[in-house]
Protein backbone atom coordinates (compact mmCIF):
# COMPACT_ATOMS: atom_id res chain seq x y z
CA UNK A 1 0.00 0.00 0.00
CA UNK A 2 2.87 2.50 0.67
CA UNK A 3 4.29 2.10 -2.54
CA UNK A 4 1.02 3.28 -4.46
CA UNK A 5 -0.61 6.48 -3.91
CA UNK A 6 -4.54 5.72 -3.55
CA UNK A 7 -6.38 6.69 -7.04
CA UNK A 8 -3.83 8.14 -8.71
CA UNK A 9 -3.14 7.59 -12.22
CA UNK A 10 -2.00 11.23 -13.16
CA UNK A 11 1.14 11.70 -11.39
CA UNK A 12 0.26 12.99 -9.02
CA UNK A 13 1.40 10.47 -6.25
CA UNK A 14 5.30 11.27 -7.93
CA UNK A 15 4.60 14.79 -6.60
CA UNK A 16 3.52 13.45 -3.29
CA UNK A 17 6.36 10.95 -2.78
CA UNK A 18 8.72 14.22 -3.42
CA UNK A 19 6.92 16.62 -1.43
CA UNK A 20 7.11 14.17 1.47
CA UNK A 21 10.98 13.74 0.86
CA UNK A 22 11.31 17.46 1.42
CA UNK A 23 10.71 18.69 -2.13
CA UNK A 24 9.43 22.71 -1.54
CA UNK A 25 8.23 22.35 -5.65
CA UNK A 26 6.52 19.87 -4.98
CA UNK A 27 4.81 21.23 -2.58
CA UNK A 28 3.75 24.33 -3.07
CA UNK A 29 2.42 22.37 -6.61
CA UNK A 30 0.49 20.38 -5.00
CA UNK A 31 -1.18 22.64 -2.59
CA UNK A 32 -1.80 25.37 -5.07
CA UNK A 33 -3.93 22.84 -7.48
CA UNK A 34 -6.15 21.84 -4.48
CA UNK A 35 -6.39 25.61 -3.06
CA UNK A 36 -9.69 26.94 -5.14
CA UNK A 37 -11.60 23.86 -4.02
CA UNK A 38 -10.31 23.64 -0.44
CA UNK A 39 -11.51 27.20 -0.14
CA UNK A 40 -14.64 26.75 -1.23
CA UNK A 41 -14.78 23.82 1.65
CA UNK A 42 -14.10 26.34 3.93
CA UNK A 43 -16.16 29.32 3.00
CA UNK A 44 -18.91 26.99 2.55
CA UNK A 45 -18.52 25.49 6.54
CA UNK A 46 -17.19 28.46 8.63
CA UNK A 47 -19.37 29.88 11.04
CA UNK A 48 -21.33 33.39 10.03
CA UNK A 49 -20.25 33.77 13.90
CA UNK A 50 -16.74 34.15 12.77
CA UNK A 51 -16.77 37.26 10.42
CA UNK A 52 -14.11 39.28 10.90
CA UNK A 53 -12.54 36.92 13.11
CA UNK A 54 -11.26 34.24 10.78
CA UNK A 55 -11.52 34.00 7.47
CA UNK A 56 -10.76 30.98 4.71
CA UNK A 57 -7.09 32.22 4.03
CA UNK A 58 -6.37 31.75 8.04
CA UNK A 59 -7.81 28.58 7.88
CA UNK A 60 -6.01 27.03 4.85
CA UNK A 61 -2.95 28.17 6.57
CA UNK A 62 -3.29 26.59 9.53
CA UNK A 63 -4.25 22.97 6.97
CA UNK A 64 -1.99 23.37 4.75
CA UNK A 65 0.66 23.98 7.76
CA UNK A 66 -0.69 20.31 9.21
CA UNK A 67 -0.55 18.91 5.66
CA UNK A 68 3.26 19.78 5.15
CA UNK A 69 3.63 17.87 8.96
CA UNK A 70 1.81 14.62 7.96
CA UNK A 71 2.33 14.23 4.59
CA UNK A 72 5.20 12.04 5.15
CA UNK A 73 3.15 9.91 7.24
CA UNK A 74 0.50 9.72 4.59
CA UNK A 75 3.24 8.47 1.95
CA UNK A 76 3.78 5.69 3.89
CA UNK A 77 0.31 4.50 4.11
CA UNK A 78 -2.20 6.53 1.96
CA UNK A 79 -5.88 5.26 2.89
CA UNK A 80 -7.01 7.93 0.72
CA UNK A 81 -6.84 9.65 -2.56
CA UNK A 82 -4.52 13.08 -1.71
CA UNK A 83 -7.36 15.05 -2.92
CA UNK A 84 -10.12 13.89 0.32
CA UNK A 85 -7.01 13.60 2.00
CA UNK A 86 -6.05 17.35 1.84
CA UNK A 87 -10.11 17.92 2.22
CA UNK A 88 -9.98 16.00 4.81
CA UNK A 89 -6.98 17.69 6.99
CA UNK A 90 -8.16 21.11 5.95
CA UNK A 91 -12.09 19.86 7.86
CA UNK A 92 -10.43 18.78 10.90
CA UNK A 93 -8.72 21.94 11.12
CA UNK A 94 -11.86 23.82 10.62
CA UNK A 95 -13.58 21.92 13.49
CA UNK A 96 -10.40 23.12 15.43
CA UNK A 97 -10.88 27.32 14.58
CA UNK A 98 -14.98 26.55 15.80
CA UNK A 99 -13.80 24.89 18.79
CA UNK A 100 -10.99 27.02 19.87
CA UNK A 101 -12.95 30.37 18.84
CA UNK A 102 -16.61 29.21 19.79
CA UNK A 103 -16.04 26.34 22.39
CA UNK A 104 -18.39 24.11 20.03
CA UNK A 105 -17.96 20.62 20.87
CA UNK A 106 -16.70 18.27 17.98
CA UNK A 107 -15.01 15.38 18.24
CA UNK A 108 -11.92 14.52 19.02
CA UNK A 109 -9.46 16.14 16.09
CA UNK A 110 -7.05 13.44 15.61
CA UNK A 111 -10.46 10.74 14.50
CA UNK A 112 -11.43 10.27 11.18
CA UNK A 113 -14.37 12.80 9.94
CA UNK A 114 -17.41 11.78 7.66
CA UNK A 115 -19.84 15.25 7.68
CA UNK A 116 -23.11 13.44 8.56
CA UNK A 117 -21.86 12.23 11.67
CA UNK A 118 -21.08 15.57 13.21
CA UNK A 119 -16.98 15.53 12.77
CA UNK A 120 -17.06 18.33 10.46
CA UNK A 121 -19.47 22.00 10.81
CA UNK A 122 -22.24 21.19 8.43
CA UNK A 123 -23.28 23.41 5.57
CA UNK A 124 -26.69 24.96 7.23
CA UNK A 125 -29.69 26.09 4.89
CA UNK A 126 -28.91 29.63 5.75
CA UNK A 127 -25.04 29.23 4.21
CA UNK A 128 -26.12 27.22 1.31
CA UNK A 129 -29.63 29.99 0.49
CA UNK A 130 -27.09 32.58 0.76
CA UNK A 131 -24.77 30.87 -2.23
CA UNK A 132 -27.44 30.20 -4.33
CA UNK A 133 -29.11 33.77 -4.03
CA UNK A 134 -25.96 35.46 -3.94
CA UNK A 135 -26.38 34.96 -8.31
CA UNK A 136 -29.31 37.29 -8.29
CA UNK A 137 -27.62 40.84 -8.50
CA UNK A 138 -29.74 43.48 -10.44
CA UNK A 139 -31.76 45.63 -7.93
CA UNK A 140 -34.95 43.96 -8.79
CA UNK A 141 -33.12 40.54 -8.19
CA UNK A 142 -31.52 42.06 -5.11
CA UNK A 143 -35.41 42.71 -3.81
CA UNK A 144 -36.84 39.01 -4.50
CA UNK A 145 -33.36 37.65 -2.97
CA UNK A 146 -34.38 39.41 0.42
CA UNK A 147 -37.96 38.32 -0.10
CA UNK A 148 -37.08 34.59 -0.93
CA UNK A 149 -33.83 33.88 1.11
CA UNK A 150 -35.99 32.52 3.85
CA UNK A 151 -37.98 30.16 1.65
CA UNK A 152 -35.16 29.25 0.02
CA UNK A 153 -33.57 28.35 3.93
CA UNK A 154 -36.25 26.84 5.15
CA UNK A 155 -36.76 24.18 2.16
CA UNK A 156 -33.00 23.50 2.50
CA UNK A 157 -33.55 22.96 6.41
CA UNK A 158 -36.16 20.46 5.77
CA UNK A 159 -34.16 18.20 3.63
CA UNK A 160 -32.16 15.21 5.22
CA UNK A 161 -29.17 16.10 6.60
CA UNK A 162 -27.59 13.15 4.20
CA UNK A 163 -29.07 14.91 1.39
CA UNK A 164 -28.14 18.55 2.05
CA UNK A 165 -24.63 17.53 2.29
CA UNK A 166 -24.62 15.77 -1.02
CA UNK A 167 -26.06 18.75 -2.39
CA UNK A 168 -23.34 20.98 -0.43
CA UNK A 169 -20.28 18.43 -1.58
CA UNK A 170 -21.70 17.77 -4.88
CA UNK A 171 -23.07 21.60 -6.37
CA UNK A 172 -20.98 23.96 -4.48
CA UNK A 173 -17.34 21.68 -3.25
CA UNK A 174 -17.63 20.60 -6.71
CA UNK A 175 -16.26 16.74 -5.49
CA UNK A 176 -17.46 14.48 -8.04
CA UNK A 177 -19.72 11.98 -6.77
CA UNK A 178 -17.40 8.73 -6.45
CA UNK A 179 -15.98 11.21 -3.78
CA UNK A 180 -18.88 12.32 -2.20
CA UNK A 181 -19.65 8.66 -1.91
CA UNK A 182 -16.52 8.12 0.04
CA UNK A 183 -16.73 11.20 2.32
CA UNK A 184 -19.85 10.24 3.65
CA UNK A 185 -19.48 6.38 3.43
CA UNK A 186 -22.20 5.86 0.86
CA UNK A 187 -22.33 3.45 -2.72
CA UNK A 188 -22.04 5.73 -5.48
CA UNK A 189 -25.30 4.72 -6.78
CA UNK A 190 -26.43 6.15 -3.28
CA UNK A 191 -24.93 9.23 -3.29
CA UNK A 192 -26.12 9.93 -6.95
CA UNK A 193 -29.34 9.09 -6.27
CA UNK A 194 -29.38 11.47 -3.27
CA UNK A 195 -28.23 14.00 -5.18
CA UNK A 196 -30.92 13.85 -7.75
CA UNK A 197 -33.42 13.86 -5.47
CA UNK A 198 -32.16 16.65 -3.24
CA UNK A 199 -31.58 18.59 -6.87
CA UNK A 200 -35.24 17.95 -8.24
CA UNK A 201 -36.43 19.22 -4.65
CA UNK A 202 -34.68 22.49 -4.52
CA UNK A 203 -35.29 22.91 -8.71
CA UNK A 204 -39.23 22.90 -8.15
CA UNK A 205 -38.41 25.92 -5.64
CA UNK A 206 -36.11 28.50 -7.36
CA UNK A 207 -38.40 27.78 -10.85
CA UNK A 208 -40.84 29.86 -8.99
CA UNK A 209 -38.37 32.82 -8.20
CA UNK A 210 -39.07 35.12 -11.46
CA UNK A 211 -35.43 35.81 -13.07
CA UNK A 212 -33.72 32.85 -11.41
CA UNK A 213 -31.87 30.41 -13.37
CA UNK A 214 -31.85 27.19 -11.65
CA UNK A 215 -29.73 24.42 -12.16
Amino acid sequence: MGDEIVGIDDGTGEQVRRAAAGDEAALCALLDAHRDRLKRMVRLRLSRRLAGRVDDSDVLQEAFAEVARRLPEYAREPRLPPSLWLRHLTALKLAEVHRRHLGTQLRDADREVTLHRGGLPPADGATLAAQLLGTLSTPSQAAIKAETRLLVQEALNAMDMVDREVLALKHFEQLSTAEVAKVLGLSKAGAGSRYIRAIRRLRAILEQIPGFDAF
